[in-house]
């Protein structure tokens, strides 16, 4: 049975911590875990929590014990990872667009380290040559994702080296005696179809005949959530199906066995995710009816950003008669959360919950228009734990120096 909270622990907890609030429930993001596990249990899989999704220590803290490794895109979610338990060899550091120093950063910490620029690969191969090993990102020109703004594996993404860059890579391994253990792709995130992975596999099956001391292939992650009834997930069995028959014949065929690695982020806490806002006002024009609520996208930046769906429930007043609203913010920009949504009554003062809000819900806040951020509580074992306390007015204040 699939793991949720109820309406009444969301009006409890945010009666006791106040609003808005964003809730996340660690039975959700263990069953995921689990889910994923299980799908790719066939292969020699592991498992990269893409922290860059929600980097809260407690979220941290708890896919450690989960037994997840982690995924970090800069030197201080690296940090972040050590000071919540992981080892350096559960980390990986795939940072883009890095000054070298931050990858040297990384390489002293111990971690896994992920490259994806010819020149920052070159700088490395020829200050450390074969004593530390590393993994290429590399692109494989695969459009795919929900939206062009979260594909970031064709032709002119800023991310990875250009599979036909290859002759050039190959240089510089032969020059520096680079040691590389692993090759990497991502290609966007909320990828429905599997045949995506399959198409990547292939490329990169192809790109590993060029590295002889290959360990491990690394897939990125996209798994897909499903945001409303009707919306398709990614099938992780099928996929972890397909991809055990893909390994397994390419060990027969190479007499090589490597690991599979991925890096799911919003697929581990995207449904463990509610964020709950308070209904301010109810304000009707000529065409539209809104409702006004106590957050925008300082707290909640998709549905701007990436044109992405929350489903919207009015949790105080549920069993109230489906109206028509438009649901906006109280930020000065136009901040709008849904387009004419059907959400039972909305009265002034009602709670309204935003679900699969547990990846880059929190993590793209910001203190615009001098809002304050929300709180943040973990669910566990029934238990509402406060895991962030809510901005107060002097952390606007913090780090500024008054010289006026």
């Amino acid at each position: 049975m699939s793991q949720q909270l109820t309406k009444e622990q969301l009006i409890s907890i945010t009666n006791q911590f106040g609003s808005p609030v964003y809730v996340y429930h660690a039975e959700k993001i263990e069953e995921k875990f689990n889910l994923l596990s299980n799908a790719f249990a066939a292969c020699n899989a592991r498992f990269f929590y893409a922290c860059k999704s929600l980097t809260n220590i407690n979220i941290l803290k708890l896919m450690h014990q989960l037994g997840a490794n982690l995924d970090c895109v800069s030197i201080n979610e690296v940090k972040l990872g050590l000071q919540a338990g992981f080892e350096p060899n559960q980390i990986l550091f795939t940072p883009n667009c890095v000054d070298f120093e931050e990858i040297e950063a990384g390489k002293n910490l111990g971690v896994h380290i992920n490259i994806d620029n010819i020149s920052i690969l070159e700088q490395f191969g020829n200050k450390y040559g074969n004593t530390y090993p590393v993994c290429i990102r590399l692109n494989p020109h695969i459009m795919a994702g929900g939206n062009f703004k979260i594909s970031t594996g064709h032709i002119d993404s800023k991310f990875g080296i250009s599979i036909h860059q290859m002759r050039h890579i190959e240089r510089i391994v032969k020059s520096t005696g680079l040691h590389v253990a692993g090759l990497h792709m991502h290609t966007g995130s909320e990828i429905k179809d599997v045949n995506v992975f399959l198409q990547g596999l292939e490329v990169m099956f192809e790109m590993a005949s060029h590295f002889p001391n290959l360990a491990f292939i690394d897939l990125g992650s996209g798994f897909k959530v499903p945001y409303h009834e009707d919306d398709y997930a990614t099938d992780v069995n099928k996929l972890g199906q397909k991809l055990s028959e893909a390994f397994n014949e390419y060990q027969k065929e190479t007499g090589k066995s490597l690991q599979v690695w991925f890096e799911p982020g919003k697929f581990l806490v995207s449904e463990s995710g509610y964020f709950v806002v308070k209904a301010n006002v109810i304000k009707q024009t000529t065409a539209t009816v809104f409702v006004g609520v106590n957050s925008g996208f300082n707290h909640l930046i998709r549905p701007m950003f990436y044109e992405a769906y929350h489903r919207i429930e009015n949790i105080s007043n549920s069993n109230g008669p489906e109206r028509i609203y438009t649901v906006v913010g109280n930020i000065c920009e136009t901040d709008t959360f849904a387009w004419d949504r059907k959400i039972n009554e909305v009265r002034e003062g009602d709670y309204l919950v935003f679900y699969n809000a547990g990846a880059y819900g929190f993590e793209m806040s910001s203190n615009f228009n001098s809002r304050l951020k929300p709180a943040e509580v973990l669910v566990k074992n029934g238990e509402a734990l406060l895991i962030r306390k809510r901005d107060e007015f002097q952390d606007l204040l913090r780090n500024q120096i008054e010289v006026l």
